[in-house]
């Protein structure tokens, strides 16, 4: 009998540590869970807090009224345009720094942010005089960052949705969005930003045969047109390891 009493109290021992150590599990996941929720809402509201004081220095296009771009040079020397796509949430600064690891998780003011930056492929030109130009940007939620390159991977809003504007400080282009692309971190059509530095035809020719969407007419009048410039957008994607959401645009100036 002894035997069976020791037995029932080291079930019962075994019972109460089982279940003490499953609600110390609940309790640190749930409040790992909390953590992580209110770790993520406070990332999202630095974007948010940063976009509403950087807008105000959001520099005017083509003689319209606003700021002058030497204010946004005050806050960050290396700022080097302003990017919006018109009808979404992406209206930002444009960085460029040493190598395309500086504004990863860097905002404009300098400091950490895992949001990190708009920022220019440092082996682009930093004053938009390449013919292709690269830009990266964290994919977000709720819009922030470039999240909302996810909006013309469906047809209807890449066909009612084309112009955009990038304000440098001595010009503006203005955007013709014309393809939309779905590729790996590794397309060196997407990701090599000097082979294009003679002529855009190969780069015209991968987005004709690759886009999950195009503009036909407009990729013919950059093909036609001596001197043109492209701006890519590029983001990440889920439908693969390394994917990326990749948005192509003709840059013209007012007088073209």
């Amino acid at each position: 009998m002894g035997c069976i009493t020791w037995q029932r109290v080291a079930l019962r021992t075994a019972d109460f540590l089982i279940s003490a150590v499953v609600v110390l599990f609940l309790l640190t996941a749930g409040a790992y869970s909390a953590y992580a929720l209110w770790d993520n809402n406070q990332v999202y509201a630095a974007v948010d807090n940063v976009q509403d004081e950087l807008l105000q220095f959001k520099p005017a296009a083509d003689g319209e009224n606003g700021a002058s771009f030497e204010e946004l040079l005050a806050i960050n020397s290396d700022v080097k345009a302003w990017l919006t796509l018109d009808n979404t949430a992406i209206d930002y600064p444009v960085v460029q720094g040493e190598n395309n690891f500086s504004y990863i998780n860097t905002d404009v003011y300098g400091d950490f942010a895992l949001a990190g930056s708009i920022f220019l492929d440092s082996d682009c030109d930093g004053s938009f005089h390449d013919p292709y130009s690269l830009l990266y940007g964290h994919h977000m939620e709720n819009s922030k960052m470039f999240g909302d390159l996810d909006l013309y991977k469906d047809e209807a809003f890449f066909n009612e949705n084309t112009t955009g504007t990038l304000v440098l400080p001595d010009r503006t282009y203005h955007l013709q969005i014309f393809a939309c692309l779905l590729v790996p971190a590794s397309e060196d059509a997407i990701f090599d930003v000097n082979q294009w530095d003679a002529n855009l035809n190969g780069l015209l020719d991968f987005a004709q045969e690759n886009a999950l969407h195009l503009h036909s007419d407009t990729l013919d009048t950059v093909r036609a047109r001596e001197g043109a410039q492209v701006l890519a957008m590029s983001t990440c994607s889920t439908e693969f390891t390394d994917a990326r959401t990749i948005l192509l645009a003709w840059m013209t100036t007012p007088e073209q």
